[in-house]
């Protein structure tokens, strides 16, 4: 058995970090998650959001290790999160289902608000890989760990490009709302300037008749 841990501090707020990981695949970043698939969404009696997904992977491990094993080109897991707005907590664990009769990956990460900042963000991740029943087991179990380690950079590299995504969207829905804006004051002052000349001869008649 290896544990691989690992601790990295997101530079924006909680709530911008969750947004990202929502929309975290697809990205150009991490390739190695081809499909994702909700399974289960429910929210508790205390407001938490409970989901459950079916996660479709391409681990792109050596020929020798997915023989040994009996991997197929594409792995699936099972994902399991909870996410607390109101204590700013994300957690999510999960877990492989291919393979899993020789080879265990057990995921958990969190997200939390940075203990002496609020305005970034705390990521923790700790992976439990177990292989048995198979030669070379503390070689493979390495092998998985390494790429578990390599695929964790890639993903914190697409959280940054989703959020910048993200902030982009928001910058360019503002943009529209102001020029939309613009368009409405610049209509209504057109009607206001029309109709205020009929208004002003009707007053004046109105006046003249008295």
């Amino acid at each position: 058995m290896k544990i691989w841990t690992s601790e990295h501090v997101f530079d924006h707020p909680w709530e911008t970090v969750v947004k990202a990981a929502w929309r975290k695949y697809p990205n150009p970043h991490n390739t190695a998650v081809v499909g994702m698939d909700v399974v289960d969404r429910k929210v508790d009696d205390k407001g938490v959001l409970h989901s459950h997904r079916l996660l479709s992977t391409a681990w792109g491990m050596p020929g020798w290790c997915t023989r040994l094993i009996g991997m197929d080109r594409v792995c699936y897991a099972s994902e399991h999160s909870e996410v607390d707005a109101r204590n700013k907590q994300f957690v999510l664990k999960t877990r492989n289902l291919t393979f899993c009769n020789v080879a265990t990956v057990d995921e958990v990460l969190s997200y939390s608000p940075h203990p002496e900042d609020s305005s970034k963000t705390v990521l923790r991740q700790e992976a439990v890989v177990t292989v048995q029943g198979l030669p070379l087991c503390n070689k493979m179990e390495s092998l998985m760990t390494d790429k578990i380690s390599k695929n964790a950079g890639k993903g914190r590299d697409a959280m940054e490009w989703v959020i910048d995504k993200i902030k982009t969207e928001a910058q360019d829905l503002s943009a529209e709302l102001s020029l939309e804006a613009k368009k409405l004051s610049t209509e209504a002052k057109k009607h206001f300037d029309s109709v205020m000349p009929h208004v002003q001869h009707s007053t004046s008649t109105s006046n003249s008749t008295l």
